[in-house]
C-alpha cells in the first residue's frame, strides 16, 4: 500500500507545513488554474516527498486553496504554457480581515491569492516512476 500524503492546513501552522512540502516542487504554468466562480486556486506540483525518510520519492501533488476571492501574479509569463517554475516557499501577510497568500517562486516571481481564511490541502495523487 502506497502512502499518499493529505495535509489540511487552516491556519499558519499548517500553511508552513504545506511550504515546507512544496518547496523545491516543479510546476508548469499550464498546470495552476484558477476556477474564479468556485473561488478556488490550483497547482499540480511535482515534488520530492520530504516528509519521507527517503529523500529521492518524488510525487505529483495537487495543492489546492479554497475561498479565493482574488488572483494577481507578477513576472509570470502565462503565454509560455510549458514554462516550468520552481516553487521557493509559501508565506502570508494578513490584511484586517483579508489574507494574501503568496506562493513565491524562483525568478522573482509570484502569485497572490486574496482571501478572507487559510483554506489550503496539499493532496498525493500518484508516484513518479
Amino acid at each position: 500500500m502506497k502512502y499518499l500524503a493529505k495535509i489540511i492546513a487552516n491556519d499558519q501552522e499548517g500553511l508552513q507545513m504545506i511550504s515546507a512540502c512544496s518547496s523545491a516542487a516543479k510546476v508548469k504554468i499550464s498546470d495552476i488554474k484558477y476556477l474564479a466562480s468556485n473561488k478556488v486556486f490550483l497547482l499540480s506540483l511535482e515534488r520530492i516527498k520530504v516528509e519521507n525518510e527517503n529523500d529521492d520519492k518524488k510525487v505529483y501533488s495537487i495543492l489546492r486553496f479554497d475561498f479565493v476571492d482574488k488572483v494577481r501574479s507578477r513576472n509570470i509569463d502565462q503565454s509560455n504554457q510549458e514554462e516550468v517554475l520552481e516553487l521557493v516557499g509559501i508565506d502570508y501577510l494578513k490584511n484586517n480581515d483579508v489574507y494574501e497568500i503568496n506562493l513565491i517562486f524562483n525568478n522573482n516571481a509570484y502569485i497572490a491569492l486574496n482571501t478572507e481564511t487559510i483554506e489550503a490541502r496539499l493532496e498525493d495523487q500518484s508516484e513518479i516512476k
